[in-house]
């Protein structure tokens, strides 16, 4: 028996996914219409899985989406939090959010869905038994399958093999998993509590194929595997697969990878590791027409019908039969393929009606205890045949029943209340306290789920051709730039106060007294807060003063400092939060950060307002450092927190200063990848180090720049891809008697200890003969390597390269970190060594 709750479930599944994404209200062009009128008659779906954001192949997915019309999905176990980031100094949990959002950019040009499960990018893994010691394998391949068993994909596609030819620990774990969940996502005794949620059910797809690959030196594709050619041209959108495929790849911007437009013959091959191998076709001996539903054949002859007059100077003209249709869909028995055809009817009645539905405000955040005023526009732009009968938001119910005539805007405003129970816009992933290996997600649901749930969205009713439509809109901030137009952004939940830090790890030497600023930052005006309660988590024989510690908030968006101090007895992680003293016992602790590119949405997340004091036993020699900044880190923040006084540097600041004022130059991560004016100023720092400077050049990918070799040092070397990913890698010290592990503090196997991701990266191998090679690590089963740490002397200076990853352990307050770095910046003070 039909039921009109899960249809409607489905459905709000599917517009929350394209309505979160911060864009301007969808608007299709007729070729787009008469598509997605055709793909109505396509069953077939294919569920393309692998690692992280840009393992999925682009041009792959744009074939089977826009020249197939299947429905086609990439599941990427992670969101690339472990990677680099070439666009800014975003690492981790930023990173991923970062990526998270170019694969939705990039899915809505290829028309792929993306999805996602909860494992954590922890960095690069060498193969998968060390990946599965940090995600938890049956957690992750409960996700794997649970994406199927919702999905229900015909075929599934691995971008990897689970025989170790990806080379990456992830990826060979991706393939493993994918294998794995086609038999589990088809047995009732695996993850058998899943069958309890709505619209999931038991599902067997037809065979998993490894889409096999010529690159990086390694060929496995053979002429007895399936050859597709996927490089077409489609008139319909103007463009070959391989330009819409190269415009979606370049969406992943923080990793660099824009790619030029291809075009011509583009073969794919393919072999089968699950079911049979297919001879002629991806979907060999699978029925991709309405003729696998009951009365499906009605379907199919309306579907033809409505494609077979669509006009495209009129679609309009196709509302009617549209409708008619979605009546059809309604009527039958519930089902995957019938919810799924429902959701994409009314979507096109929506694009071929011309209805301009938008639920804006110019506010950008959404306040709790505060109102909202809420503009609603609708214009039925094409004439068909509508009627305004109601909107819902928020408690807001208002019955219009308004005639929509043709090409008139409709529009009204509302103030809504946003009470507590508007929970603030938290990515779901980030509510809780995560693992290492995998974010914990309290609602089964949500798994899988690409991005954060809309803040808050508006009902808006439509009958056209005496049928009523539920249209779901993410109400949006939209505003007016002066250079770029209208935009649309995502709209927020905050609560009335937020609270930020200094620094989120805060030093101290010798004892555990330190001090800050914490900024408190009013979201609404007319609110009081008291600062009585701050630290309410931290431990006995702690003192702890406030300047203020009562705030009255007079105005909207006002900054106010507040000044701490604490005496403590050891290393602890301090918790502040405020309390609203207007008559409620609300608590307010979180702190709200942004990450804005033009490329993707802003980026809002909330985090715990915590300072984690490290007390160290740390002594520093030297006051100045110029840091020259490469594709973006924290390490300048640390530095400071040092002691140091840090100097940014950038072409201008390198041409024009003397460079002999800085006890210490550091260069910032990939700099010489990133900048190529770097081999400009080589001389200059060479003549620098000579007369007794210390340069410090942390890792780079390569020295190759184009086509022009970096010089780097003063003397050759090469920078490989060898790498220790194992944190807790045993450290040999090669010279122990070396300054760099005596001056100013005396380096132990202790402060190797409570390092997080990796050891090192990109080591350097000496091929002039001339560097002293201080440490030795090797991963389990591997020889030791000796390049994470050289160092040179040259003329009265010190040149030093390094892959140890100084720009994680230090934002991260690992005391050892702190130690190496203070003696590797004193190299060129001490005397007698």
């Amino acid at each position: 028996m039909f039921s009109m709750r899960k249809f409607f479930f489905s459905l709000s599944l599917a517009l929350v996914s394209l309505t979160s994404i911060a864009q301007a209200p969808a608007s299709w062009t007729s070729a787009q219409m008469y598509q997605a009128i055709k793909k109505l008659n396509v069953l077939g779906s294919v569920l393309y899985i692998a690692a992280h954001p840009d393992d999925e192949n682009t041009r792959l997915i744009t074939y089977l989406s826009k020249d197939k019309l299947y429905r086609t999905g990439y599941l990427s176990l992670t969101r690339g939090d472990g990677g680099q980031n070439l666009i800014g100094d975003e690492q981790a949990i930023e990173l991923g959010l970062i990526r998270t959002q170019e694969l939705l950019a990039a899915r809505r040009i290829d028309g792929g869905e993306q999805f996602f499960t909860r494992a954590f990018d922890f960095g690069f893994s060498k193969n998968p038994e060390e990946t599965f010691t940090k995600w938890d394998r049956e957690k992750i391949l409960s996700d794997v399958v649970w994406v199927i068993r919702r999905f229900q994909p015909d075929v599934i596609i691995t971008r990897f093999p689970a025989t170790g030819e990806g080379g990456h620990g992830h990826h060979t774990a991706s393939a493993i998993l994918a294998n794995e969940a086609f038999e589990a996502a088809a047995d009732p005794s695996r993850f058998p509590e899943q069958l309890s949620y709505y619209g999931v059910r038991l599902w067997q797809t037809k065979r998993v194929l490894w889409n096999t690959f010529n690159f990086g030196g390694t060929n496995t594709q053979r002429e007895d595997q399936l050859k597709i050619d996927v490089g077409g041209y489609n008139p319909l959108l103007g463009k070959s697969y391989g330009e819409i495929a190269a415009e979606s790849r370049s969406q992943h911007k923080s990793q660099g990878f824009g790619v030029p437009a291809s075009r011509g013959e583009a073969l794919e091959y393919f072999k089968a590791t699950k079911g049979n191998q297919p001879a002629a076709d991806l979907m060999d001996d699978i029925d991709l027409s309405w003729n696998k539903i009951e009365e499906g054949y009605v379907v199919q002859k309306m579907v033809d019908s409505i494609a077979a007059s669509f006009d495209f100077i009129n679609p309009e003209k196709s509302v009617k039969g549209l409708v008619a249709l979605f009546n059809q869909l309604l009527n039958m028995r519930d089902g995957y393929w019938r919810n799924k055809k429902l959701a994409e009817v009314q979507d096109l009645i929506e694009q071929c009606s011309g209805l301009f539905i938008d639920v804006t405000t110019t506010e950008q955040f959404a306040v709790q205890t505060d109102s909202l005023r809420i503009n609603f526009s609708f214009n039925n732009r094409l004439g068909t045949d509508a009627r305004l009968e109601k909107v819902i938001v928020a408690g807001f119910d208002s019955t219009l029943k308004k005639v929509m005539d043709k090409n008139r805007n409709i529009g009204f405003s509302k103030n809504i209340f946003i009470d507590n129970e508007n929970k603030i816009t938290q990515p779901y992933w980030l509510d809780k306290k995560m693992e290492t290996g995998y974010y914990n997600v309290s609602s089964q649901e949500k798994i899988g789920q690409p991005d954060v749930d809309a803040s808050i969205k508006a009902a808006v009713q439509v009958r056209i051709f005496n049928v009523s439509f539920n249209f779901l809109k993410s109400i949006k901030y939209k505003f007016t730039d002066p250079v770029k137009g209208e935009l649309y952004q995502p709209l927020v939940v905050v609560p009335p106060v937020l609270l930020s830090v200094d620094a989120p790890v805060k030093i101290s030497k010798g004892s555990n007294s330190f001090e800050g600023t914490l900024t408190l930052v009013s979201k609404k005006k007319g609110f009081q807060t008291s600062l009585n309660d701050v630290g309410r988590e931290q431990m006995d024989n702690i003192k702890i003063n406030y300047s203020p510690n009562q705030i009255l908030f007079e105005e909207k968006n006002k900054s106010v400092p507040v000044t701490y101090s604490i005496e403590a007895t050891k290393d602890n992680e301090y918790h502040f939060a405020t309390d609203a003293s207007n008559g409620r016992k609300d608590v307010y602790h979180v702190g709200m950060k942004e990450v804005k590119y033009d490329h993707i949405p802003n980026i809002n997340y909330f985090t715990t307002t915590t300072v984690n004091n490290k007390k160290l036993d740390l002594k520093t020699y030297g006051k100045k450092i110029g840091y020259i900044t490469g594709a973006g880190d924290k390490v300048p923040e640390a530095l400071e927190q040092m002691g140091y006084e840090v100097v940014l540097l950038g072409n201008k600041e390198l041409a024009k200063n003397s460079l002999n004022q800085f006890d210490a130059i550091i260069t910032g991560v990939r700099a010489y990848n990133t900048h190529d004016w770097m081999n400009t100023h080589y001389e200059k720092l060479m003549k620098y180090v000579n007369e007794g400077g210390n340069l410090i050049v942390q890792y780079n990918t390569s020295n190759q720049i184009g086509p022009v070799r970096a010089k780097i040092g003063p003397y050759n070397f090469n920078i490989t891809r060898n790498r220790v990913t194992d944190e807790t890698a045993k450290i040999t010290l090669l010279k122990p008697e070396h300054p760099a592990f005596n001056f100013p503090n005396k380096i132990t196997d202790d402060d190797f200890k409570g390092w997080i991701q990796e050891r090192s990266i990109y080591h350097a191998s000496d091929t002039s003969g001339k560097f002293e090679k201080l440490i030795g690590m090797n991963d389990p089963g591997e020889k030791s390597d000796d390049g994470s740490l050289i160092v040179t002397k040259y003329g009265k200076g010190w040149f030093t390269y390094t892959g140890v990853v100084f720009f994680r352990e230090l934002p991260a307050g690992v005391p050892g970190a702190y130690r190496l770095m203070a003696n590797l910046i004193a190299l060129n003070k001490k005397k007698g060594f």
